[in-house]
């Protein structure tokens, strides 16, 4: 009887009773469209199972729980406002517990507890992003850049983190950064089910933010810090904005001014954190459009239809294996398309995964992508 309690309060906490089984979150989710038939992704069916046996139990038969991205398309489609993607972060927390863990997952989780970055590199690399940069320390500054793990250890989008400087530079932002001491803001491992790692980083990066009395706003590059600590770091104190908010803001001011032009046909990628998470779609739009001599053109699936790049939600360490399709793949079909010189994103994720789409598509004579303060520092 006391199990049987349990498992209600345990329901009620996920708001699965509410679920009238339309289908809708199915329906839309992404990866349902690139799935192998013979294990399909189906947050409908998941659902469903988890109101009807013990949550363990699914959990070790699942194994398709590892392809979802967490994008939270599923969220927005539902009509009563279940949230399907905490199912499958519920459920991946009780295989972390087990230690039933592709080795992927697992020496992902082990590198964060270890060097506090997911891409099993040792803390001082962190520091090449901005070797050569003068730059300030966190606390000398009201603002602080929060660059992140995959732009300061991905030699790709150490052009990005530079850029974002650059613009703040130009704009003449007093601002530091955390340098080598910043640590993992925890969105993937999350994600992932380790929940008390994750717990472990917000303790410590609430305690060292809210240590600066300086500090007043953080400037985070990618849309999964900036999600993380906005809605999930209850106790921070200091402002979090995305940079596509703080270079709007510094546009409709009149601060920052671009004043070279940029004669490219640009269509925007909006990544799933940044918009369908957090619902920022007008500000990376109003920076393109600032932008002379820029031709701007929507995707035809934009805003929250969105088509997911597929690099959230622990991604970017796994493969589908027979998957139908690659979605990055789709996206740059279908920009091809549309004629445009540009794919502008405004996540690191996004970028990594449609610049791989572009290349193994052999498209590079054809097609950019470029992270949205790349096309700021050119203009």
């Amino acid at each position: 009887m006391e199990e049987a309690y349990e498992r209600c309060v345990y329901l009620e906490r996920l708001g699965l009773f509410g679920c009238i089984q339309c289908g809708k979150c199915t329906a839309g989710c992404p990866i349902n469209y690139v799935t192998p038939d013979r294990e399909p992704f189906n947050i409908r069916t998941l659902v469903y199972d988890v109101l009807n046996a013990p949550s363990e139990e699914i959990a070790s038969e699942k194994h398709f729980l590892w392809q979802c991205t967490t994008c939270a398309t599923c969220s927005l489609r539902c009509p009563k406002e279940v949230e399907p993607k905490d199912v499958v972060m519920n459920l991946r927390s009780i295989l972390v517990e087990d230690g039933t863990l592709p080795p992927s997952i697992r020496d992902v989780l082990k590198s964060i507890s270890v060097n506090y970055n997911p891409w099993g590199l040792g803390k001082e690399k962190r520091a090449e992003w901005f070797k050569g940069l003068e730059l300030k320390d966190a606390g000398e500054a009201e603002t602080c850049l929060y660059v992140g793990c995959t732009p300061a250890f991905d030699n790709r989008l150490h052009k990005l983190a530079r850029s974002t400087v650059a613009c703040l530079q130009k704009a003449g932002i007093d601002f530091g950064i955390f340098g080598i001491e910043e640590i993992c803001c925890g969105n993937e491992i999350k994600r992932l089910g380790d929940i008390w790692s994750f717990d472990a980083l917000r303790e410590a990066n609430t305690e060292v933010f809210n240590g600066y009395e300086t500090i007043k706003e953080i400037v985070s590059i990618s849309p999964h810090c900036f999600n993380t600590f906005k809605n999930e770091y209850p106790g921070l104190t200091p402002r979090v904005t995305h940079y596509t908010e703080y270079f709007a803001r510094l546009i409709a001011e009149g601060t920052f001014k671009p004043k070279k032009k940029v004669s490219k046909k640009v269509t925007y990628h909006d990544p799933c954190f940044l918009g369908k998470q957090n619902d920022i779609y007008d500000a990376p739009r109003s920076i393109l459009t600032s932008i002379k001599g820029l031709i701007f053109e929507e995707f035809d699936r934009n805003r929250e239809n969105s088509l997911c790049c597929e690099g959230g939600g622990g991604r970017m360490w796994i493969e589908i294996e027979d998957a139908r399709e690659r979605l990055a793949n789709i996206r740059v079909r279908d920009a091809v398309d549309m004629g445009v010189d540009i794919i502008a994103v405004a996540c690191p994720f996004c970028l990594l995964t449609l610049e791989d789409a572009v290349k193994a598509m052999d498209l590079e004579d054809k097609l950019q992508v470029l992270d949205i303060m790349e096309i700021l520092a050119q203009a």
